[in-house]
């Protein structure tokens, strides 16, 4: 049985201040209840040490949002994976939808952050998607599978025990649509059947992939319900406490 694995990235939001008042809102509201979910938070850079301090002696695990694969050296703005070991940081998202339309990343350099991540032991949180051309083209499968192929080349079957794979279709992203149930099962279904392929059985039972794309309070449920999806990748609600609590409830 896959344990569900709820994370909230907090894009470019909220100041040191905003931070430790939505962490405290949030540890506040699931001290002494039993999860049955593993819970992560991925702040900005700027309070992932803040938040590291805050969550000490909870259960909330913390990521962060984005690295680069080298260990260090002349890479103005850039962060270093030991630098995010060295804040408490257990993961970190890579390869999200607007690090690759906004800033153009492609899969040979995610592939390379995946890489550097699991070598540092962080656990990668892989996002893949396509966007509404794509699918309305009806190429949805062809480009996750490039995604999957390029992202994971020269990935041993051990290191792909260690990494989460979040399915996030770019058209649902922060638009206020959502795949149906049904659509997110099927192609969260078509992720594990391509591991299964091209890793093993075994590892693709046995690895979390997360829904991301509107996913709120009213819709988390339902969702969460489909055999093949194993947690949610949560950006908008994640900022509210409240909504948030909510989605973690209702696993």
């Amino acid at each position: 049985m896959r344990k569900k694995v709820i994370a909230g990235n907090w894009k470019m939001n909220n100041d040191i201040s905003e931070s430790q008042n939505l962490i405290s809102k949030m540890t506040s509201r699931l001290n002494g209840k039993q999860l049955k979910c593993d819970v992560i938070i991925c702040p900005p850079f700027t309070s992932l040490s803040e938040a590291n301090s805050l969550i000490k002696n909870t259960s909330i695990k913390l990521g962060a949002q984005n690295m680069y694969f080298k260990e260090s050296g002349a890479f103005t703005g850039e962060i270093s994976a030991k630098m995010l070991k060295s804040v408490g940081c257990e993961y970190v998202i890579l390869g999200h939808s607007e690090r690759r339309t906004i800033y153009k990343e492609q899969d040979k350099l995610i592939n390379e952050k995946i890489k550097a991540a699991l070598k540092a032991e962080l656990k990668p949180i892989f996002c893949i998607g396509e966007t509404l051309e794509e699918r309305e083209a009806g190429k949805e499968k062809e480009v996750l599978t490039k995604q999957l192929s390029g992202g994971l080349d020269e990935i041993s079957l051990d290191q792909m025990k260690k990494i989460i794979i979040a399915y996030e279709p770019v058209w649902a992203i922060g638009t206020g649509k959502t795949a149906s149930p049904q659509q997110a099962e099927d192609m969260h279904q078509f992720i594990r059947n391509y591991i299964k392929d091209d890793f093993s059985t075994d590892v693709a039972e046995n690895l979390v992939i997360q829904y991301g794309g509107s996913v709120k309070p009213d819709n988390a449920r339902e969702l969460l319900s489909q055999r093949n999806i194993d947690g949610a990748l949560v950006g908008g609600a994640c900022l509210i406490a409240d909504s948030f609590i909510s989605i973690i409830e209702s696993v």
